[in-house]
């Protein structure tokens, strides 16, 4: 299964380990030893998969996993000394989608990026486009064009506007959002939604962003302009 995989770990023999373990397996690695290097590689080289270590220098794990979430919808395996049960559900519950603990099978390590991989794949399917009066979503290419002028978004920023789309003129509550968007109703606060909706708003402009309603006590509605096509 050929596939780029940036491993961030401030340990030379580990990320030599992994070079060579992946490699021989026809695996691209890039390499970074601290959390900002691993934020700049995940730009520059659009990995496929992360391996994530906890403890960083500089950036430590737990922040470089919320800004890889802020930035990537990648998948993100830590790998880290740290066993313990309350570390595991942290690092789940903030955005990774698998954890192992060192020393580390090789065998077993190649296993869990390889199913990481084919469940990215698996999921990464074209989606139909959508498209309204003012607003155009493709799905598969993440872009989003408003009144023909393209804007950039982040992908918890498309995620929401996803979310929206998919689920027109239908009330959206905090909880319902945090589960959809952030995959963790209960790790994240209501006060992220708020920021974001905030964010995602700006980004769209005023037009766009007027159709967002805010319900409020529940959460949020997004209503399209009258001419509506829906999804393509």
């Amino acid at each position: 299964m050929s596939a780029r995989v940036l491993v961030i770990d401030d340990e030379p023999d580990v990320r030599s380990l992994l070079r060579d373990l992946l490699a021989d397996r026809d695996y691209e690695v890039e390499e970074a030893c601290d959390g900002s290097e691993g934020l700049r590689v995940l730009y520059s080289a659009q990995p496929d998969l992360v391996v994530l270590d906890l403890g960083l220098p500089r950036m430590d794990g737990w922040h470089t996993l919320a800004r890889i979430r802020e930035l990537s919808d990648v998948p993100v395996l830590i790998l880290t000394s740290r066993g313990g049960e309350l570390e595991k559900v942290r690092g789940l519950r903030g955005g990774a989608d698998d954890y192992v603990v060192k020393p580390f099978g090789a065998e077993e390590l190649v296993a869990r990026l390889e199913a990481l991989l084919r469940r990215a794949r698996a999921t990464a399917a074209p989606r139909a486009r959508y498209q309204d009066g003012l607003l155009e979503v493709d799905y598969d290419e993440h872009r989003v064009i408003v009144d023909g002028h393209e804007r950039a978004l982040t992908p918890l920023e498309f995620g929401l506007l996803c979310a929206f789309v998919d689920h027109p003129r239908r009330l959206l509550t905090h909880e319902q959002l945090l589960e959809r968007v952030w995959n963790d109703p209960g790790g994240v606060s209501p006060d992220q939604v708020r920021l974001y909706v905030g964010y995602l708003r700006r980004k769209l402009g005023d037009d766009a962003g007027a159709y967002i309603e805010t319900v409020r006590g529940f959460g949020y509605r997004y209503t399209p302009p009258a001419s509506s096509h829906g999804r393509g």
